[in-house]
């Protein structure tokens, strides 16, 4: 009687697990209820002594830690306090920076996007001292930050650069010449800050006696226009967009010294159809590092400028059969004698020392890996840390090493995915781990690598998971027709069985240096592949040629012909998986976003014979139509190159599209325009060729605000179970 009760009991429990098991993923999960969100970490802000950092709580009260035990010691800032400085009225504290002596905070509130990245905000210092709180400037100003002694602020205003002194409490406009679409003092244009990430556009020398910063006249650059909707008669947003082949901005370098209140030239050379996409100070005050690249951007220059005379020398010159990548990865280190730079110039992105003649000390970092990001240098105890994919190109690992070049260790363990932030003097670490299928791990190491403890494992997601039937996502390799090995990651149907045909759905981005088949979260994307696979489908993503971190060979291979070998490797790979006795050949479909857009177009028309459906959102449709500092730097210029333009894009191939096919874009795209879609859509029509599209009104490249993300992954949804 007792066996029967157990077993009874067994039965029960096992149905309520399975019945648990088998709840059904839906697109309100995702994008509306946020049950599969995960929880972060605001990370830290490092106070200078290495040993404390600081934290908002849910109150908005500044909080001081001990990095050590985690305790809180003592709180730095009230909220109360902040609002009764400020007559009443509360600051969202948020987004802040310390002076460097922290003893003042400058507090942006009620910002505004501009594009991708700039910003305009209402700027605030509150004096942690005095408890005191100031509107230096009562106008949305741009990039805002403090002098070294903390005793001014620059920023940028009406595509002027200023400058603020809290002591005198007084103005200085440094600039005269701002005017939109035409001058821009202390800031970037567009596409600098699109392609070369730079957005902020000054930089204060390090004693605060001298701000550098770029002058940009796009006079002379075309004028893009965009229809932006919503009242009787439409708006026009009109910016300043060098699309490939055309006129860039002229761009100069200048120093203002605040004591004689001069402003002074850098020498930049006299070819004026250049980029100049770094400008840094070096340890000496007086000595300004600007990098200078060619429009080929096959050569880039390192140059030391002379603030009192302007004049400047070339320490340092890479060339490139290709082209050559722009990063971050550029340090003068402390001791005034060498610089650490990172460089593919033997195959493969390594750390190289140079001293400021531009000798090579050394080699750093060396093997057929490629160093992912350096995180900086700790001088005292003599070692780099940087993250690479020495272990797996699909991962990514944290290493230290000696500055001799000895004793690389490697520091994570877990397989995955490790992305570090370190604190000022480099005794901790906050690591954030994850894998395709576990989300983000927050934990705090010490330079040893020894965990101190656990800030966020994210176990409720876990546990939340495990309520639902998931089809874990499988890492593999997979040949192209050239015999070369690709990443590639698999989510298997639910309840897969070998003797059924199931549809495939291969995503794709296929960009220069990119990758999709990444071992780390992805987040929605993630729960939108299982829920297709819960419903039958099998999905897949390929590395092709031309994506990153297996060298530069690998990489570099499609220049000057984008678009060729990596979608024949798209199509080479859906032609191997047709062969699977559980695909079904008649129902393999391919999407992407951007680049990937344009290569789901590709995969429809040149691929016909394999990709049966494709959707492409938001797609560059003919390289004619994007920005050159990107298309350039991979095609060289239309004049120069013209039928490689044309002969890989969709626009020029829409007459071999047999099955389905789906056009999506925003408006308002700033990126990559409407006018691809347009375009694409109208060769359709003469061709006679059918096709769905959606357009989402006033949204830009990322298609997202509101409820859009959900509309639009219902249309898409709706477009995979219907059409492939």
């Amino acid at each position: 009687m007792k066996n029967k009760l157990l077993l009874s009991i067994g039965i029960i429990a096992a149905s309520f697990q399975l019945g648990w098991a088998q709840k059904t993923i839906t697109l309100e999960d995702i994008y509306g209820k946020g049950t599969f969100a995960a929880k972060g970490v605001s990370g830290f802000t490092s106070l200078n002594d290495g040993r404390y950092y600081c934290n908002l709580d849910d109150k908005q009260n500044l909080l001081k830690y001990e990095f050590n035990s985690g305790k809180c010691v003592d709180t730095l800032v009230r909220f109360q306090d902040v609002k009764t400085a400020n007559n009443g009225a509360g600051i969202d504290l948020n987004n802040f920076q310390f002076s460097a002596n922290e003893s003042q905070l400058l507090i942006a509130t009620e910002t505004e996007a501009i594009y991708r990245h700039s910003s305009r905000s209402i700027f605030y210092i509150y004096n942690l001292l005095t408890k005191k709180i100031q509107n230096p400037v009562a106008a949305k100003v741009r990039y805002a930050s403090f002098s070294p002694d903390g005793s001014k602020l620059a920023y940028v205003k009406d595509n002027d650069l200023y400058f603020y002194d809290l002591q005198t409490q007084k103005e200085v406009r440094i600039t005269n010449d701002g005017k939109e679409n035409q001058i821009i003092n202390g800031a970037t244009d567009w596409v600098y800050e699109e392609e070369f990430a730079i957005w902020k556009g000054f930089f204060w020398s390090p004693v605060g006696d001298k701000i550098a910063f770029y002058r940009f006249d796009e006079t002379k650059v075309p004028e893009f226009e965009m229809t932006i909707y919503g009242s009787l008669y439409p708006k026009q947003l009109r910016f300043k967009y060098p699309k490939a082949g055309e006129v860039n901005s002229l761009i100069n370098v200048f120093v203002y010294d605040l004591k004689t209140e001069l402003i002074a030239e850098m020498e930049t050379g006299k070819e004026t159809d250049i980029y100049l996409p770094r400008v840094q100070w070096t340890r000496d005050n007086n000595v300004l590092c600007i990098q200078r690249l060619n429009r080929l951007q096959n050569k880039l220059e390192l140059l030391l400028a002379n603030t009192h005379t302007g004049k400047s020398e070339i320490i340092y010159t890479e060339t490139n059969n290709y082209y050559v990548d722009i990063t971050d990865n550029l340090t003068f280190l402390k001791e005034g004698k060498t610089f650490l730079i990172s460089s593919e110039r033997d195959g493969f992105n390594h750390l190289y020392l140079y001293d400021l003649k531009g000798k090579l000390v050394r080699q750093l970092t060396m093997g057929n890996y490629d160093v992912d990001d350096c995180y900086g240098i700790d001088e005292k105890n003599k070692r780099i840390w940087y993250s690479s994919s020495e272990v797996n190109a699909a991962e990514r690992y944290l290493y230290s090493i000696g500055l001799n070049g000895k004793s690389k260790k490697r520091v994570s363990v877990a397989q995955g995915w490790h992305n570090a932030t370190f604190n000022t003097d480099y005794s901790y670490f906050l690591d954030v781990y994850s894998t395709m299928n576990t989300p983000p791990h927050f934990s705090l190491f010490d330079r040893e690598g020894k965990l101190v403890r656990v800030l966020e494992d994210n176990k409720a997601l876990l546990e939340k998971m495990q309520e639902y039937n998931l089809s874990k996502a499988i890492f593999s390799t997979i040949n192209n027709e050239a015999g070369q090995a690709m990443n590639q990651f698999t989510i298997m149907p639910l309840n897969f069985e070998n003797t059924k045909k199931y549809p495939v759905l291969m995503y794709v981005y296929g960009g220069p240096g990119s990758q999709t088949v990444l071992n780390r979260w992805l987040g929605g994307n993630y729960f939108w592949y299982q829920m297709l696979a819960q419903k039958g489908y099998l999905i897949v993503s390929v590395d092709g040629r031309g994506t990153g971190f297996k060298g530069e060979v690998f990489k570099k291979c499609t220049y000057l012909n984008l678009g060729k070998l990596e979608i024949e490797d798209q199509i080479y790979a859906a032609k191997q998986l047709a062969k699977l006795s559980y695909v079904d050949p008649a129902r393999i479909g391919i999407w992407g976003w951007s680049f990937g857009g344009y290569m789901a177009g590709l995969g429809i028309s040149k691929g016909n014979d394999v990709f049966k459906w494709a959707l492409s959102v938001a797609p560059v449709t003919n390289w004619r139509y994007y920005d050159n500092i990107y298309t350039e730097r991979f095609m060289r210029t239309p004049q120069e190159n013209g039928a490689n333009y044309d002969s890989n894009s969709p626009i020029n191939h829409v007459e071999k599209i047999k099955g389905n096919y789906m056009l999506i874009h925003g408006t308002a795209d700033d990126n990559v325009h409407f006018q691809n879609a347009v375009e694409m859509v109208d060769m359709m029509i003469k061709k006679g060729v059918r096709f769905d599209a959606e357009f989402y009104p006033n949204k830009n490249h990322g298609i997202s605000g509101g409820k859009t993300r959900h509309h639009l992954y219902d249309r898409m949804t709706r477009f995979v179970l219907e059409k492939l």
